[in-house]
């Protein structure tokens, strides 16, 4: 059975650092990926756009945004996934109503059948518990809570957190890995793409490697090189153990 995953940041680069081997992974299996990003990081997440300002021709939040949006194009095309920006602002992320409803109705429009944000604690970035609360809550608002609702509403997708850049500082802890040695070259290509970013690819690359050993002493499966982990957070219904 195909998947419809969906994963939804804070800022236009998230996903690739931290799930852009599962997307890869669901898409190679036969699934749909969208990427949604609340905001570009133009602000508090393009460090090098902006370090690298030309004082003759001064970098501007306007040229961050475009830049920022061809290279997470590139990045999600390479990963099997489409992308787009509801451009919300970030430092600081705000959620109000109406942005809330966005969120609803990108959800409403998917209608995966896995989401995939943030944790809800980031001591080092204002903006990742903002998007956790506000994907949370959209997502229930989605589903109507399972039940039939006035409005319109999807089944209600398993909800995931990824990694966040320190996980034991971000109340995560990881329930599930997913193996992603078979993609993991795709996903270095995706990561090659945030150049707004690019201290972060040999962190990343190197987490996968992590993440793997941990995936192999779980499972007994010597083949898992290259993993990532998430935090599920809705139970999973079986009909056996």
């Amino acid at each position: 059975m195909s998947r419809r995953i969906q994963v939804i940041g804070a800022h236009s680069a998230d996903f690739v650092w931290r799930a852009g081997g599962a997307i890869a992974k669901a898409v190679e299996l036969g699934g749909e990926a969208e990427v949604i990003a609340l905001s570009y990081g133009e602000r508090g997440e393009s460090g090098e756009l902006w370090k690298n300002s030309d004082p003759a021709h001064p970098q501007t939040i306007e040229n961050v945004k475009r830049i920022r949006q061809a290279e997470a194009e590139t990045a999600a095309a390479v990963l099997g996934a489409s992308f787009r920006c509801l451009d919300l602002g970030d430092y600081p992320l705000q959620i109000g109503r109406t942005e809330l409803e966005l969120i609803a109705d990108a959800i409403r429009s998917f209608a995966p059948d896995v989401l995939i944000t943030h944790t809800d604690t980031d001591p080092f970035n204002p903006d990742h518990p903002v998007a956790f609360a506000a994907v949370d809550r959209a997502r229930s608002l989605a589903a109507g809570a399972g039940v039939q609702s006035a409005f319109a509403t999807v089944r209600p997708p398993a909800l995931f957190l990824f990694e966040p850049h320190q996980p034991e500082l971000c109340n995560f802890k990881p329930t599930t890995f997913v193996d992603i040695t078979s993609v993991f070259e795709r996903k270095q290509q995706a990561m090659a793409q945030m150049q707004a970013q690019s201290y972060l690819q040999t962190y990343y690359a190197e987490r996968a490697g992590h993440r793997g050993n941990h995936a192999r002493r779980a499972s007994g499966n010597q083949e898992v090189r290259h993993a990532e982990a998430f935090q599920r957070v809705i139970p999973q219904v079986v009909s056996e153990l």
